[in-house]
């Protein structure tokens, strides 16, 4: 709600009416619309005698007796929450977490109880400093350590060794309006003084129900501060935040924009006993997926209950459809999500859903963690046809040595017409079929080999960690001859400048490029300092040809210095832009680092799940701690190192990381080699391992 520019009543030449509405007016300038007028100071009331007695003409714009008034409440709400605010400092630690650069000055902090309990925005410890330091308003410097996290609304809870401290007073959640003033408290700028920014509450119940939205201006600095409204109550604690993302620096980029939020000081409160005990707390999960991917126009069928989850514990099933969440009648995705993104681990959940002409209901207990996600393995390629053909079921086109298909005698040529009673029309449908069995557990596999069918039962198992070592390539028909006439995209190796940028790229597309067919894409981003791109364009060609690889080489601004955080946008609308134009499988699109070139890959791969399904590096390790591996996002990893490089050792350990937690991961060691790019041995690995990636 917008600030009022002009006064209700009218320009008339009368006395302000004694209902009151012109009273309100000045009730908005001094507090909010909405305010109590217990909320306006004694100096305000006064304003507002004299006021009164003035003719209409004389309050038309605000006078500088109201600005004072209105200055003066600001000062006091500020006055009365500092003594709850302490400024924090942090020694040592991490320079960038994710690419973002932390920066080492002051922040704040807001006082919870007197017996030394502060909170504070988890921004604020990313860098896991050595030491940290919290100071309050009467001058005292203390230690402090981290006790717990919040890590649903991103907050940290502090412990100083002291007594007699000043806990900030909450507002009550139904106060809290939207036009409402908001000001926006810290104490880092000045360590003697707090800092503000003035606004008004934009909105409630944002980022999926558990923040205040405010317009006032909020830096890092304000991070872990207070949002307060004119009587110096403290709305909410001040945290960087984003709908899109959780990830611990999500909503830095918004601050000072207007658009900042706060974690209800109540909601704080009512978690704190245990903070307290040293248990972090993290966000409630059900334990299933949605089979629309539209938030907003897309209905509650589920399409995956996880197995061991509470869905799972109390009964539901894939395909059922939601239609109520404690109390509240939902029909969309994004309703669900609203009910669920202020829940934390612990939490009941109520929940009615139909299955068929059934309802049923339940009570769930929500939890922190589920079991790590693991797609049964069947031990099969899928046969690369052309798109369109027509053809029923699914070709098989290699199968893996002692897997369960190898076991029930499935041959290549065979065609998979059935899996789990589920009739078979594309590789992408048996992909997912075959993902929903786990391992251990039985599948029926309906086959026609010769024009005649086979029902055939197997068990699978878990995903290799080794590639076959003899994989035959899959032909790729030439165009024919009327297609060949018209007009294709570009193939051969070219480049381009990006337009208003200092970014470029280059390319290469195999000369017999058929858009009727599916191609792999291999993204490769280049280590600080060289391009690599004779190298790699050499090492691949023959590799790209064969397999049917389109290779995309990207550039940084400023090769010299190598990939920096902003250019995440470039390497996303490129790639994009490249499977718009090209004949792109989206299940072998692959980002490929080397040596330095790795942290910037890893964090593309995990930020942008739903685009890259394969991560590539080579003498470079996995850079950030991998996302929960999820059904609906199938990233795999492929590790390559020399066995002379000092980064093989790492590289191993981190392959068999990413196997622990699920994740389809391969490590190829190449003997004698020191660290330099790899050789035939190692590219011919990595072409095996990219022309895999459909493997189901």
């Amino acid at each position: 709600m917008q600030r009022l520019a002009e006064p209700i009543c009218p320009a008339e030449n009368r006395e302000p009416k004694a209902d009151g509405r012109c009273l309100f007016f000045i009730q908005k300038r001094i507090t909010t619309i909405g305010c109590r007028p217990s909320a306006i100071g004694r100096a305000a009331a006064s304003l507002m005698l004299i006021l009164l007695s003035q003719p209409a003409w004389a309050w038309q714009a605000p006078t500088r007796e109201l600005e004072e008034a209105e200055e003066q409440a600001f000062k006091r709400a500020v006055s009365q929450v500092a003594p709850s605010l302490v400024r924090i400092e942090t020694v040592g630690g991490l320079d960038q977490v994710q690419n973002f650069l932390l920066g080492n000055g002051p922040t704040t902090g807001v006082i919870v109880s007197a017996d030394g309990f502060v909170i504070s925005s988890s921004f604020n410890f990313l860098s896991k400093p050595a030491s940290i330091l919290v100071t309050t308003t009467d001058g005292r410097r203390m230690a402090a350590k981290v006790v717990a996290n919040d890590t649903l609304r991103m907050l940290t809870l502090l412990k100083v060794e002291a007594e007699g401290l000043v806990p900030a007073r909450a507002a009550a959640k139904e106060s809290i309006k939207v036009g409402q003033w908001a000001i926006a408290v810290g104490r880092a700028l000045d360590p003697n003084a707090p800092n503000a920014s003035v606004g008004i509450v934009s909105a409630v119940n944002r980022i999926w129900g558990k923040a205040i939205q405010t317009d006032a201006k909020v830096s890092p600095v304000n991070y872990g501060g207070a949002l307060v409204d004119v009587e110096g109550t403290v709305q909410g604690v001040l945290v960087p935040l984003s709908p899109q993302d959780n990830s611990p620096v999500a909503g830095v980029e918004w601050y000072d924009s207007g658009i900042g939020f706060a974690i209800p000081l109540v909601d704080v409160l009512a978690t704190l006993d245990r903070l307290k005990q040293g248990k972090d707390l993290r966000p409630g999960l059900a334990g299933f997926t949605f089979a629309s991917a539209d938030l907003y126009g897309g209905d509650t069928k589920v399409d995956r209950v996880r197995y061991d989850s509470p869905m799972y514990r109390a009964g539901f099933k894939d395909g059922d459809a939601i239609l109520e969440l404690d109390g509240n009648k939902v029909t969309r995705p994004a309703q669900v999500r609203h009910v669920l993104g202020s829940k934390i681990e612990g939490d009941k959940l109520a929940i009615s859903i139909k299955r068929g002409d059934e309802t049923k209901q339940a009570e769930l207990t929500l939890v922190g963690e589920l079991p790590p996600f693991e797609a049964g393995f069947l031990g099969m390629l899928p046969t690369r046809e052309k798109i369109g053909s027509g053809q029923s079921g699914v070709g098989v086109r290699f199968v893996y040595p002692e897997s369960p298909a190898a076991k029930i005698g499935l041959k290549p040529r065979d065609r998979i017409i059935k899996f789990r009673d589920q009739s078979i029309t594309s590789a992408a449908q048996l992909i997912d079929q075959v993902s929903r069995v786990r391992p251990t557990e039985k599948a029926i596999v309906v086959i026609r080999r010769d024009g005649k069918e086979q029902s055939l039962e197997t068990t699978l198992v878990g995903y290799p960690a080794d590639l076959p070592k003899d994989l035959p390539t899959s032909a790729i028909e030439a165009v024919a001859e009327a297609d060949a006439k018209s007009e294709k995209p570009r193939t051969g190796r070219f480049g381009e400048e990006v337009a208003d940028s200092k970014n470029a790229w280059w390319a290469f597309v195999p000369e017999g490029y058929n858009p009727a067919y599916g191609y792999s894409l291999l993204v490769w981003l280049h280590p600080a300092g060289d391009t690599l791109e004779a190298t790699v364009y050499d090492s691949w060609k023959t590799e790209a040809e064969r397999r049917g690889i389109i290779l995309l080489g990207l550039k940084a601004a400023n090769i010299g210095s190598g990939w920096q955080a902003n250019e995440a946008d470039f390497v996303h609308e490129t790639v994009v832009a490249f499977q718009k134009k090209y004949s792109i499988d989206a299940s072998r699109i692959v980002l490929h680092g080397y040596d330095k070139s790795g942290p910037f890959a890893t964090h593309l791969a995990f930020k942008h799940r739903d685009l890259f399904r394969g991560l590539l590096l080579a003498a470079g390790a996995v850079s950030e701690r991998p996302p929960e591996n999820l059904p609906e996002y199938r990233l795999q990893f492929q590790l390559v190192c020399g066995s002379k490089d000092p980064a093989h050792a790492i590289l191993e350990r981190t392959a068999n990381s990413l196997r622990a937690i699920k994740y389809p991961a391969n490590f190829t060691s190449l003997s004698d080699l020191e660290h330099r790019y790899p050789n035939a041995e190692g590219v011919d690995a990595m072409a095996r391992w990219i022309d895999s990636l459909d493997r189901l």
